[in-house]
Protein backbone atom coordinates (compact mmCIF):
# COMPACT_ATOMS: atom_id res chain seq x y z
CA UNK A 1 0.00 0.00 0.00
CA UNK A 2 1.29 3.72 -0.57
CA UNK A 3 3.10 5.27 2.35
CA UNK A 4 0.80 8.15 2.02
CA UNK A 5 -2.41 6.16 1.51
CA UNK A 6 -1.72 4.49 5.10
CA UNK A 7 -1.87 7.61 6.53
CA UNK A 8 -5.73 8.32 6.07
CA UNK A 9 -7.06 6.31 8.61
CA UNK A 10 -4.68 8.40 11.46
CA UNK A 11 -6.12 11.57 10.19
CA UNK A 12 -9.29 13.30 11.44
CA UNK A 13 -9.07 16.31 9.02
CA UNK A 14 -8.54 16.69 5.60
CA UNK A 15 -5.70 18.93 6.15
CA UNK A 16 -3.80 16.81 8.38
CA UNK A 17 -2.83 14.94 4.99
CA UNK A 18 -0.88 18.14 4.76
CA UNK A 19 0.88 18.00 8.01
CA UNK A 20 1.74 14.48 7.81
CA UNK A 21 3.50 14.92 4.98
CA UNK A 22 5.08 17.81 6.07
CA UNK A 23 6.45 15.49 8.57
CA UNK A 24 7.40 12.53 6.64
CA UNK A 25 9.26 14.34 3.75
CA UNK A 26 9.02 17.69 4.18
CA UNK A 27 11.88 18.52 1.20
CA UNK A 28 10.03 16.43 -1.39
CA UNK A 29 7.62 18.01 -4.17
CA UNK A 30 3.84 18.76 -3.19
CA UNK A 31 2.15 21.18 -6.10
CA UNK A 32 3.63 21.63 -9.17
CA UNK A 33 1.49 25.07 -10.64
CA UNK A 34 2.60 25.05 -14.47
CA UNK A 35 0.50 28.35 -15.11
CA UNK A 36 2.22 30.93 -12.07
CA UNK A 37 5.22 28.39 -12.69
CA UNK A 38 5.94 28.06 -9.09
CA UNK A 39 6.43 24.82 -6.98
CA UNK A 40 6.17 24.02 -3.47
CA UNK A 41 7.28 21.45 -0.98
CA UNK A 42 5.38 19.86 1.30
CA UNK A 43 6.68 21.80 4.33
CA UNK A 44 6.06 25.26 2.21
CA UNK A 45 2.45 23.77 1.75
CA UNK A 46 2.02 23.22 5.19
CA UNK A 47 3.17 26.64 6.36
CA UNK A 48 1.00 28.56 3.30
CA UNK A 49 -1.68 26.60 4.86
CA UNK A 50 -1.03 27.67 8.18
CA UNK A 51 -0.62 31.24 6.76
CA UNK A 52 -3.88 31.26 5.23
CA UNK A 53 -5.60 29.84 7.87
CA UNK A 54 -4.53 32.44 10.25
CA UNK A 55 -5.53 35.48 7.84
CA UNK A 56 -8.75 33.46 7.91
CA UNK A 57 -9.15 33.60 11.42
CA UNK A 58 -8.24 36.88 11.64
CA UNK A 59 -10.68 38.05 9.19
CA UNK A 60 -13.70 36.67 11.80
CA UNK A 61 -13.79 32.96 11.17
CA UNK A 62 -16.07 30.80 13.40
CA UNK A 63 -16.26 26.67 13.23
CA UNK A 64 -18.41 25.82 10.63
CA UNK A 65 -18.70 29.78 8.91
CA UNK A 66 -19.05 28.81 5.41
CA UNK A 67 -16.19 30.41 2.97
CA UNK A 68 -16.84 30.61 -0.73
CA UNK A 69 -13.54 29.62 -3.11
CA UNK A 70 -13.75 31.08 -6.27
CA UNK A 71 -10.36 30.51 -8.30
CA UNK A 72 -9.13 28.15 -10.81
CA UNK A 73 -7.06 25.28 -10.80
CA UNK A 74 -4.06 26.32 -8.64
CA UNK A 75 -1.92 26.17 -5.83
CA UNK A 76 -3.76 29.09 -4.45
CA UNK A 77 -7.09 26.76 -4.26
CA UNK A 78 -5.06 24.17 -2.83
CA UNK A 79 -3.88 26.22 -0.61
CA UNK A 80 -7.23 28.22 0.64
CA UNK A 81 -9.11 24.80 0.64
CA UNK A 82 -6.64 23.38 3.02
CA UNK A 83 -6.54 26.27 5.09
CA UNK A 84 -10.35 26.71 5.44
CA UNK A 85 -10.57 23.18 6.51
CA UNK A 86 -7.41 23.66 9.02
CA UNK A 87 -9.57 26.83 10.36
CA UNK A 88 -12.62 24.87 11.20
CA UNK A 89 -14.50 26.52 7.73
CA UNK A 90 -17.05 24.73 5.81
CA UNK A 91 -15.42 25.79 1.67
CA UNK A 92 -18.26 26.17 -0.94
CA UNK A 93 -15.75 26.04 -4.22
CA UNK A 94 -17.84 28.09 -6.97
CA UNK A 95 -16.66 28.41 -10.38
CA UNK A 96 -14.83 31.56 -11.68
CA UNK A 97 -15.80 31.25 -14.96
CA UNK A 98 -19.76 30.91 -13.97
CA UNK A 99 -21.56 34.65 -14.21
CA UNK A 100 -22.75 36.51 -11.10
CA UNK A 101 -26.26 35.22 -11.36
CA UNK A 102 -25.15 31.69 -10.83
CA UNK A 103 -22.97 31.95 -8.01
CA UNK A 104 -24.44 34.49 -5.84
CA UNK A 105 -27.55 32.69 -4.97
CA UNK A 106 -25.15 30.24 -3.71
CA UNK A 107 -23.75 32.46 -1.24
CA UNK A 108 -26.87 33.60 -0.04
CA UNK A 109 -27.98 30.35 -0.07
CA UNK A 110 -24.85 29.04 2.12
CA UNK A 111 -25.15 31.80 4.30
CA UNK A 112 -21.22 32.87 3.23
CA UNK A 113 -19.52 35.51 4.82
CA UNK A 114 -15.79 35.09 3.37
CA UNK A 115 -14.90 34.85 -0.23
CA UNK A 116 -11.66 33.80 -1.10
CA UNK A 117 -10.90 35.10 -4.82
CA UNK A 118 -12.34 37.59 -7.06
CA UNK A 119 -15.86 39.03 -6.89
CA UNK A 120 -16.76 41.55 -8.91
CA UNK A 121 -19.29 44.06 -7.85
CA UNK A 122 -20.65 45.18 -4.71
CA UNK A 123 -21.06 42.36 -1.81
CA UNK A 124 -21.86 44.38 1.13
CA UNK A 125 -22.86 41.06 3.00
CA UNK A 126 -19.32 39.08 1.63
CA UNK A 127 -15.92 39.87 2.68
CA UNK A 128 -13.59 39.23 0.17
CA UNK A 129 -10.30 38.25 0.52
CA UNK A 130 -7.45 37.70 -2.17
CA UNK A 131 -5.68 34.32 -2.10
CA UNK A 132 -2.19 34.21 -0.20
CA UNK A 133 0.70 31.65 -0.72
CA UNK A 134 3.46 32.58 2.53
CA UNK A 135 5.49 29.89 3.25
CA UNK A 136 7.09 31.08 5.73
CA UNK A 137 7.16 29.83 9.19
CA UNK A 138 4.61 31.04 11.50
CA UNK A 139 2.30 29.97 14.42
CA UNK A 140 0.65 26.52 13.36
CA UNK A 141 -3.31 26.36 13.59
CA UNK A 142 -4.46 23.63 15.21
CA UNK A 143 -7.87 21.95 13.47
CA UNK A 144 -11.05 22.51 15.12
CA UNK A 145 -13.30 20.27 13.20
CA UNK A 146 -12.88 17.10 11.93
CA UNK A 147 -14.60 13.52 11.51
CA UNK A 148 -18.66 14.07 10.86
CA UNK A 149 -18.19 18.14 10.73
CA UNK A 150 -19.17 19.62 7.43
CA UNK A 151 -15.68 20.04 5.25
CA UNK A 152 -17.52 21.52 2.06
CA UNK A 153 -20.13 22.58 0.59
CA UNK A 154 -20.54 21.03 -3.33
CA UNK A 155 -23.80 22.90 -5.00
CA UNK A 156 -25.51 20.69 -7.84
CA UNK A 157 -28.38 20.32 -9.64
CA UNK A 158 -28.88 16.68 -9.15
CA UNK A 159 -31.77 15.39 -10.25
CA UNK A 160 -34.42 16.66 -8.58
CA UNK A 161 -34.05 20.31 -9.63
CA UNK A 162 -32.17 23.75 -8.35
CA UNK A 163 -28.80 23.59 -7.08
CA UNK A 164 -28.19 22.24 -3.48
CA UNK A 165 -25.50 21.82 -1.50
CA UNK A 166 -24.14 18.53 -1.26
CA UNK A 167 -22.60 18.59 2.57
CA UNK A 168 -19.82 16.34 2.24
CA UNK A 169 -17.71 15.75 6.06
CA UNK A 170 -14.14 15.46 6.60
CA UNK A 171 -14.78 11.62 7.05
CA UNK A 172 -16.60 11.01 3.69
CA UNK A 173 -14.08 12.97 1.39
CA UNK A 174 -11.21 11.11 3.91
CA UNK A 175 -12.97 7.42 3.21
CA UNK A 176 -13.16 7.83 -0.87
CA UNK A 177 -9.22 8.61 -0.88
CA UNK A 178 -8.68 5.60 1.43
CA UNK A 179 -11.07 3.53 -0.82
CA UNK A 180 -9.06 4.73 -3.80
CA UNK A 181 -5.38 3.27 -2.14
CA UNK A 182 -7.01 0.43 -1.79
CA UNK A 183 -7.37 -0.44 -5.38
CA UNK A 184 -4.29 -2.36 -6.78
CA UNK A 185 -2.11 -0.79 -7.81
CA UNK A 186 -3.35 2.23 -6.36
CA UNK A 187 -4.66 5.35 -8.25
CA UNK A 188 -1.43 7.33 -6.83
CA UNK A 189 1.50 6.43 -4.90
CA UNK A 190 3.90 8.81 -3.13
CA UNK A 191 6.49 8.42 -5.93
CA UNK A 192 3.61 9.38 -8.84
CA UNK A 193 3.14 12.72 -10.29
CA UNK A 194 -0.32 13.39 -11.06
CA UNK A 195 -1.37 15.83 -13.72
CA UNK A 196 -4.46 17.77 -13.11
CA UNK A 197 -6.14 19.96 -15.18
CA UNK A 198 -9.68 19.47 -13.90
CA UNK A 199 -11.82 21.97 -12.78
CA UNK A 200 -10.92 21.86 -8.58
CA UNK A 201 -13.66 23.64 -7.79
CA UNK A 202 -15.68 20.27 -8.90
CA UNK A 203 -15.68 17.36 -6.61
CA UNK A 204 -14.03 15.58 -9.39
CA UNK A 205 -10.89 17.52 -9.34
CA UNK A 206 -10.94 17.51 -5.65
CA UNK A 207 -11.05 13.98 -4.81
CA UNK A 208 -9.58 11.79 -7.40
CA UNK A 209 -7.33 14.49 -8.38
CA UNK A 210 -5.67 17.18 -5.38
CA UNK A 211 -6.86 15.30 -2.63
CA UNK A 212 -6.12 11.88 -3.97
CA UNK A 213 -2.57 12.53 -4.69
CA UNK A 214 -1.93 14.40 -1.27
CA UNK A 215 -3.37 11.19 0.67
CA UNK A 216 -0.92 9.62 -0.46
CA UNK A 217 2.12 11.88 -0.72
CA UNK A 218 1.98 11.93 -4.50
CA UNK A 219 3.34 15.24 -6.46
CA UNK A 220 0.41 17.46 -8.02
CA UNK A 221 0.90 18.70 -11.45
CA UNK A 222 -1.94 21.85 -11.86
CA UNK A 223 -3.03 23.26 -14.87
CA UNK A 224 -5.96 25.80 -15.00
CA UNK A 225 -7.27 24.27 -18.18
CA UNK A 226 -6.52 21.59 -20.65
CA UNK A 227 -4.81 22.79 -24.26
CA UNK A 228 -3.84 19.67 -25.51
CA UNK A 229 -0.05 21.15 -26.54
CA UNK A 230 0.70 22.62 -23.47
CA UNK A 231 -0.48 19.60 -21.72
CA UNK A 232 1.85 17.27 -23.64
CA UNK A 233 4.59 19.60 -22.79
CA UNK A 234 4.07 19.42 -18.87
CA UNK A 235 3.80 15.95 -18.47
CA UNK A 236 7.13 15.54 -20.39
CA UNK A 237 8.40 18.61 -18.39
CA UNK A 238 7.48 17.06 -15.04
CA UNK A 239 7.44 13.34 -15.93
CA UNK A 240 4.17 12.85 -15.18
CA UNK A 241 2.99 9.15 -14.25
CA UNK A 242 -0.89 9.60 -13.90
CA UNK A 243 -2.92 11.57 -15.49
CA UNK A 244 -6.80 12.36 -14.13
CA UNK A 245 -9.35 13.50 -17.32
CA UNK A 246 -12.49 13.47 -18.37
CA UNK A 247 -13.16 12.57 -21.90
CA UNK A 248 -12.93 16.00 -23.73
CA UNK A 249 -8.79 15.44 -23.04
CA UNK A 250 -8.61 12.54 -24.16
CA UNK A 251 -10.91 13.90 -27.07
CA UNK A 252 -8.44 15.95 -27.90
CA UNK A 253 -5.30 13.96 -27.51
CA UNK A 254 -6.27 11.44 -29.77
CA UNK A 255 -6.79 14.00 -32.43
CA UNK A 256 -2.40 14.96 -32.31
CA UNK A 257 0.08 12.82 -33.86
CA UNK A 258 0.50 9.70 -31.88
CA UNK A 259 4.28 9.50 -31.98
CA UNK A 260 3.86 13.04 -30.53
CA UNK A 261 1.59 12.06 -27.72
CA UNK A 262 3.27 8.42 -27.15
CA UNK A 263 6.95 10.06 -26.87
CA UNK A 264 5.70 13.07 -24.76
CA UNK A 265 3.45 10.21 -22.27
CA UNK A 266 6.33 8.06 -22.22
CA UNK A 267 6.79 8.20 -17.79
CA UNK A 268 2.86 7.65 -17.66
CA UNK A 269 1.21 4.49 -16.44
CA UNK A 270 -1.62 5.36 -15.75
CA UNK A 271 -4.84 6.99 -17.28
CA UNK A 272 -7.96 7.43 -15.91
CA UNK A 273 -11.41 8.98 -17.34
CA UNK A 274 -14.49 10.36 -15.49
CA UNK A 275 -17.13 12.59 -15.30
CA UNK A 276 -18.73 10.72 -19.13
CA UNK A 277 -18.49 8.38 -21.20
CA UNK A 278 -15.88 8.42 -23.33
CA UNK A 279 -16.21 6.70 -27.02
CA UNK A 280 -14.49 3.63 -27.93
CA UNK A 281 -12.45 5.53 -30.98
CA UNK A 282 -11.29 7.90 -28.73
CA UNK A 283 -10.04 4.74 -26.55
CA UNK A 284 -8.49 3.18 -29.19
CA UNK A 285 -6.47 5.85 -30.43
CA UNK A 286 -5.09 6.85 -27.05
CA UNK A 287 -4.28 2.81 -26.71
CA UNK A 288 -2.48 2.92 -29.93
CA UNK A 289 -0.57 5.79 -29.75
CA UNK A 290 0.86 5.32 -25.69
CA UNK A 291 0.28 1.36 -25.37
CA UNK A 292 -1.97 2.47 -22.15
CA UNK A 293 -6.05 1.83 -21.52
CA UNK A 294 -8.11 4.68 -19.89
CA UNK A 295 -9.74 3.20 -16.96
CA UNK A 296 -13.26 4.83 -16.34
CA UNK A 297 -15.20 4.86 -13.60
CA UNK A 298 -18.98 6.38 -12.13
CA UNK A 299 -18.97 8.93 -8.98
CA UNK A 300 -21.23 11.27 -7.97
CA UNK A 301 -21.03 14.34 -6.02
CA UNK A 302 -22.62 12.82 -2.84
CA UNK A 303 -20.38 10.24 -3.20
CA UNK A 304 -17.25 12.36 -2.61
CA UNK A 305 -17.39 11.25 -5.41
CA UNK A 306 -15.83 7.72 -6.80
CA UNK A 307 -18.11 4.77 -6.69
CA UNK A 308 -17.28 2.19 -9.16
CA UNK A 309 -14.17 1.43 -11.44
CA UNK A 310 -12.46 -0.12 -14.09
CA UNK A 311 -9.33 -0.23 -11.91
CA UNK A 312 -11.26 -2.61 -9.91
CA UNK A 313 -10.85 -5.55 -12.14
CA UNK A 314 -7.66 -3.83 -13.98
CA UNK A 315 -9.42 -4.70 -17.26
CA UNK A 316 -11.04 -1.05 -19.23
CA UNK A 317 -13.80 -2.64 -20.66
CA UNK A 318 -15.82 0.11 -23.17
CA UNK A 319 -19.01 0.90 -22.47
CA UNK A 320 -18.22 0.03 -18.62
CA UNK A 321 -17.55 1.67 -15.38
CA UNK A 322 -16.42 -1.07 -13.47
CA UNK A 323 -17.57 -2.60 -9.98
CA UNK A 324 -17.33 -0.90 -6.62
CA UNK A 325 -14.19 0.59 -4.84
CA UNK A 326 -12.99 -1.38 -1.93
CA UNK A 327 -15.48 -0.67 0.60
CA UNK A 328 -18.40 0.56 -1.42
CA UNK A 329 -21.68 -1.58 -1.86
CA UNK A 330 -23.49 -0.86 -4.90
CA UNK A 331 -27.04 -2.55 -5.97
CA UNK A 332 -29.97 -1.72 -8.15
CA UNK A 333 -33.44 -1.06 -6.66
CA UNK A 334 -36.50 0.07 -7.90
CA UNK A 335 -38.42 3.68 -7.51
CA UNK A 336 -39.45 2.76 -3.58
CA UNK A 337 -35.96 1.56 -2.93
CA UNK A 338 -36.84 -1.99 -3.20
CA UNK A 339 -34.22 -4.65 -4.84
CA UNK A 340 -35.53 -5.55 -7.87
CA UNK A 341 -35.78 -4.27 -11.65
CA UNK A 342 -37.27 -0.88 -12.74
CA UNK A 343 -40.66 -1.67 -14.51
CA UNK A 344 -40.01 -2.01 -18.63
CA UNK A 345 -41.27 0.86 -20.43
CA UNK A 346 -42.43 -0.45 -23.97
CA UNK A 347 -41.98 2.49 -26.05
CA UNK A 348 -38.27 3.50 -24.01
CA UNK A 349 -35.34 2.18 -26.54
CA UNK A 350 -33.03 1.90 -23.66
CA UNK A 351 -35.37 -0.49 -21.42
CA UNK A 352 -34.00 -3.60 -24.32
CA UNK A 353 -31.12 -3.54 -22.45
CA UNK A 354 -33.31 -5.50 -19.53
CA UNK A 355 -33.74 -8.56 -22.18
CA UNK A 356 -29.87 -9.58 -21.46
CA UNK A 357 -29.17 -8.37 -18.57
CA UNK A 358 -32.15 -9.81 -16.04
CA UNK A 359 -33.56 -5.89 -16.00
CA UNK A 360 -32.16 -2.23 -15.10
CA UNK A 361 -32.32 -0.28 -11.76
CA UNK A 362 -31.71 2.53 -10.35
CA UNK A 363 -28.46 2.69 -8.72
CA UNK A 364 -28.29 2.62 -5.09
CA UNK A 365 -25.30 3.16 -3.13
CA UNK A 366 -23.80 2.46 0.62
CA UNK A 367 -20.38 3.44 2.21
CA UNK A 368 -18.37 5.42 4.69
CA UNK A 369 -18.09 8.02 1.56
CA UNK A 370 -21.06 8.90 1.16
CA UNK A 371 -22.59 12.31 2.02
CA UNK A 372 -24.37 13.45 5.04
CA UNK A 373 -27.29 15.03 2.93
CA UNK A 374 -28.58 18.42 1.53
CA UNK A 375 -27.65 21.92 3.37
CA UNK A 376 -28.80 23.22 5.63
CA UNK A 377 -30.57 20.18 7.29
CA UNK A 378 -28.80 17.13 6.10
CA UNK A 379 -32.36 16.31 4.26
CA UNK A 380 -32.38 13.74 1.54
CA UNK A 381 -29.69 12.03 2.48
CA UNK A 382 -28.65 7.77 3.25
CA UNK A 383 -31.49 6.15 4.46
CA UNK A 384 -31.51 4.26 7.99
CA UNK A 385 -29.48 1.57 6.41
CA UNK A 386 -27.11 3.91 5.31
CA UNK A 387 -28.35 3.18 1.34
CA UNK A 388 -28.19 6.67 -1.18
CA UNK A 389 -30.64 5.93 -4.51
CA UNK A 390 -28.50 7.79 -6.89
CA UNK A 391 -31.30 8.59 -9.64
CA UNK A 392 -29.15 7.38 -12.44
CA UNK A 393 -30.25 3.63 -14.05
CA UNK A 394 -28.09 0.88 -15.03
CA UNK A 395 -27.67 -2.46 -15.54
CA UNK A 396 -25.18 -5.35 -14.48
CA UNK A 397 -23.48 -7.62 -17.03
CA UNK A 398 -22.61 -11.15 -16.56
CA UNK A 399 -18.93 -10.65 -15.39
CA UNK A 400 -20.56 -7.97 -12.27
CA UNK A 401 -19.74 -4.77 -14.40
CA UNK A 402 -21.96 -1.81 -13.53
CA UNK A 403 -23.25 -0.12 -17.07
CA UNK A 404 -25.26 3.06 -16.83
CA UNK A 405 -28.18 3.30 -19.53
CA UNK A 406 -30.18 6.46 -18.00
CA UNK A 407 -30.48 9.08 -15.95
CA UNK A 408 -33.52 9.34 -14.09
CA UNK A 409 -35.37 13.36 -14.33
CA UNK A 410 -33.05 13.54 -17.42
CA UNK A 411 -30.20 14.92 -15.78
CA UNK A 412 -27.51 15.79 -18.61
CA UNK A 413 -23.50 15.69 -17.95
CA UNK A 414 -21.26 18.06 -19.92
CA UNK A 415 -17.93 17.02 -18.72
CA UNK A 416 -19.19 16.34 -15.35
CA UNK A 417 -20.67 18.90 -14.96
CA UNK A 418 -24.64 18.50 -14.03
CA UNK A 419 -27.38 20.51 -16.21
CA UNK A 420 -30.80 20.34 -15.17
CA UNK A 421 -32.67 20.87 -18.29
CA UNK A 422 -35.55 22.99 -16.89
CA UNK A 423 -32.49 25.88 -16.03
CA UNK A 424 -32.29 26.13 -20.32
CA UNK A 425 -35.76 25.54 -20.73
CA UNK A 426 -36.46 28.52 -18.05
CA UNK A 427 -34.51 31.08 -20.47
CA UNK A 428 -34.99 29.81 -23.92
CA UNK A 429 -39.75 29.78 -22.79
CA UNK A 430 -39.30 33.48 -21.91
CA UNK A 431 -38.21 34.04 -25.01
CA UNK A 432 -42.05 36.18 -26.23
CA UNK A 433 -41.41 34.34 -29.63
CA UNK A 434 -41.54 30.64 -28.14
CA UNK A 435 -44.18 28.69 -27.48
CA UNK A 436 -42.68 25.55 -26.25
CA UNK A 437 -39.36 23.66 -25.31
CA UNK A 438 -37.67 20.70 -24.21
CA UNK A 439 -34.21 20.35 -23.04
CA UNK A 440 -32.51 17.05 -23.63
CA UNK A 441 -28.21 15.17 -23.78
CA UNK A 442 -27.56 13.94 -26.50
CA UNK A 443 -24.03 12.52 -26.69
CA UNK A 444 -21.25 14.07 -27.77
CA UNK A 445 -17.61 12.65 -28.52
CA UNK A 446 -15.76 15.97 -26.71
CA UNK A 447 -17.55 16.18 -23.68
CA UNK A 448 -19.93 12.80 -22.98
CA UNK A 449 -22.95 14.78 -23.51
CA UNK A 450 -24.25 17.97 -24.83
CA UNK A 451 -27.01 20.14 -24.29
CA UNK A 452 -29.63 19.92 -27.24
CA UNK A 453 -32.91 22.14 -27.03
CA UNK A 454 -36.04 21.82 -29.34
CA UNK A 455 -38.06 24.91 -30.10
CA UNK A 456 -41.61 25.18 -31.08
CA UNK A 457 -41.96 29.09 -31.98
CA UNK A 458 -45.16 30.77 -31.85
CA UNK A 459 -47.36 30.61 -35.22
CA UNK A 460 -45.72 33.83 -37.35
CA UNK A 461 -42.99 33.98 -35.15
CA UNK A 462 -39.33 34.57 -36.31
CA UNK A 463 -37.00 33.01 -34.35
CA UNK A 464 -33.16 32.07 -35.40
CA UNK A 465 -30.62 29.77 -33.42
CA UNK A 466 -28.31 32.37 -32.90
CA UNK A 467 -31.09 34.51 -31.04
CA UNK A 468 -31.41 30.92 -28.75
CA UNK A 469 -28.22 30.68 -27.74
CA UNK A 470 -27.68 34.08 -26.70
CA UNK A 471 -29.91 34.41 -24.63
CA UNK A 472 -28.77 31.49 -22.53
CA UNK A 473 -25.22 32.97 -23.31
CA UNK A 474 -26.32 35.84 -21.50
CA UNK A 475 -27.09 33.74 -18.00
CA UNK A 476 -26.32 30.53 -18.15
CA UNK A 477 -22.92 29.07 -17.60
CA UNK A 478 -21.03 27.82 -20.90
CA UNK A 479 -21.64 24.42 -20.41
CA UNK A 480 -25.40 24.72 -20.23
CA UNK A 481 -25.28 26.72 -23.72
CA UNK A 482 -27.32 24.42 -26.08
CA UNK A 483 -24.68 23.38 -28.83
CA UNK A 484 -27.51 22.14 -31.08
CA UNK A 485 -30.86 24.11 -31.67
CA UNK A 486 -33.74 22.44 -33.42
CA UNK A 487 -37.13 24.06 -34.55
CA UNK A 488 -40.05 21.44 -34.83
CA UNK A 489 -43.88 22.31 -35.31
CA UNK A 490 -44.63 20.02 -32.54
CA UNK A 491 -43.06 18.23 -29.52
CA UNK A 492 -44.21 14.41 -28.67
CA UNK A 493 -46.09 13.79 -25.53
CA UNK A 494 -47.73 10.68 -24.30
CA UNK A 495 -51.45 9.54 -24.26
CA UNK A 496 -51.35 11.43 -20.54
CA UNK A 497 -49.46 14.71 -21.60
CA UNK A 498 -45.94 13.44 -20.24
CA UNK A 499 -42.78 14.86 -22.72
CA UNK A 500 -41.20 11.52 -24.57
CA UNK A 501 -37.60 13.45 -23.95
CA UNK A 502 -35.89 10.16 -25.50
CA UNK A 503 -37.71 10.46 -28.81
CA UNK A 504 -35.53 14.22 -28.92
CA UNK A 505 -31.74 12.84 -28.55
CA UNK A 506 -31.78 11.35 -31.96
Amino acid sequence: MAAGAGSVAEVANVADLVAANSRERPGATALVDTVAETTLTWAELDAAVDTQARRLLEAGLSPGDRVALRLPTSSEFAVSFFAVARAGGIAVPLSPQAPEGEWRPVLADSGTRLLVGAAPGEHADVRVLEPAIDPSAGEPVAPTRAGEDVAALFYTSGTTGPPRGVMLTHRALLANVAQLGRLQPPLADHGDRLFVAIPLHHIYGLGPGLLNAVAAGATTVLAQRFDAQKALAACAAHRVTVIVGVPAMYTELAALPADEVGESLSTVRLLVSGAAPLHPKVLAAIRGATGLAVFEGYGLTEAAPVVTSTLVTGYAKPGSVGRPLPGVELRLVDSDGTPGPVPLDPEDPADAFADDTGGTGLVAVRGRNLFSGYWPDGAHGPDDEGWFRTGDVGYIDVDGDLHLVDRANDLIIVNGFNVFPHEVEDVIGALPEVAEVAVVGVLDERSGEAVKAVVVPKPGAALSEQQVVDACTATLAAYKVPRTVEFAETLPHSSVGKLRRFRLRG
